[in-house]
């Protein structure tokens, strides 16, 4: 088990990500929306595939489920597609969300070495970027402790990662089980609860992102994700067909820390904003049913 822990710890005073995730999941439920505006989710909803579309879409969204959402997760690659318009859309959706009291996930996965990580960092996690985010999302395939000026300036600002741990995805299995009874996923896992042991309280803010179609795979590699004692994000859950008792059952002594993500399910209720107020609601009542 990595036995690195950073000196830099949480500062006192600044409420961390992890504490105000776990108060926004206890109180509105453990959801987070996904906000991905896809080229055909755009047309479905009677929009073009442009700037225009893309603000209208994003802030509709928004709008429907700040309410009910612990947070959402806007997806990068859907704004940065349309250049610096685009980006700009994403620091609105952002700075909304703030003004809305919804915590926000940064669906940007970065990952990279020396002074480009911290650049990174810089753009999501520091205080006046016009792209802070509440969280991001990042990939650790360079080591993990290619991460740590995301993990300090994290630690520093009151916010939170979330790291690539075990995804659902079929290629994600040639790298993240390799090992076996030391994979690849276990190592991840492992450095997670080091960094969280910086953390007071129940909720680390160092979270992974843990596929909810992975099945069996926890067990199999002996992930302790409730050990891991950080938030677990959860996509899959939907349209990608997880169910709230999935889960459950996936999870186990863990389903206390999981963020349940959903997308496309709710997404597809749009552009009518009752129809994506009732979706979210369905799947917060289903999580919390568990």
């Amino acid at each position: 088990m990595p036995e690195h822990v950073s000196p830099s710890a949480a500062v006192p005073g600044r409420e961390s990500f992890g504490s105000r995730l776990g108060a926004a999941m206890a109180a509105r439920g453990p959801l987070c929306v996904g906000i991905d505006p896809h080229p055909a989710l755009l047309k479905s909803w009677g929009l073009d595939d442009d700037v225009a579309g893309l603000r209208r879409f994003s802030l509709t969204v928004l709008e429907a489920v700040a309410s009910l959402a612990a947070a959402i997760k806007p997806q990068v690659a859907l704004y940065e597609r349309h250049g610096s318009a685009g980006m700009a859309v994403l620091e609105e959706v952002l700075a909304e969300a703030r003004d809305e009291s919804v915590l926000t996930i940064a669906d940007a996965k970065r990952g990279d070495i020396g002074s480009t990580m911290a650049a990174y960092a810089d753009a999501w996690l520091r205080d006046d970027s016009p792209l802070a985010a509440d969280s991001v999302t990042l990939s650790p395939y360079l080591g993990f402790e290619s991460l740590r000026p995301a993990l300090d300036l994290a630690a520093g600002t009151g916010r939170g990662v979330f790291v690539l741990a075990l995804t659902s995805n079929p290629e994600g299995a040639s790298v993240q089980h390799v090992g076996g009874a030391d994979s690849v996923a276990r190592r991840i896992t492992e450095a997670a609860a080091v960094e969280n042991r910086r953390y007071q309280g129940s909720l680390g803010s160092v979270g992974l992102v843990v596929g909810a179609t992975v099945g069996s795979a926890l067990s199999d590699l002996d992930l302790d994700l409730a050990g891991m004692r950080g938030p677990i994000l959860a996509p899959g859950l939907g349209a990608q067909g997880a169910t709230p008792s999935d889960l459950r059952a996936t999870f186990g002594a863990a389903y206390p820390q999981v963020l349940g993500t959903s997308s496309r399910e709710i997404l597809s209720a749009g552009p009518d904003q009752r129809g994506l107020r009732e979706a979210a609601q369905r799947n917060v009542d289903g999580l919390r049913s568990e």
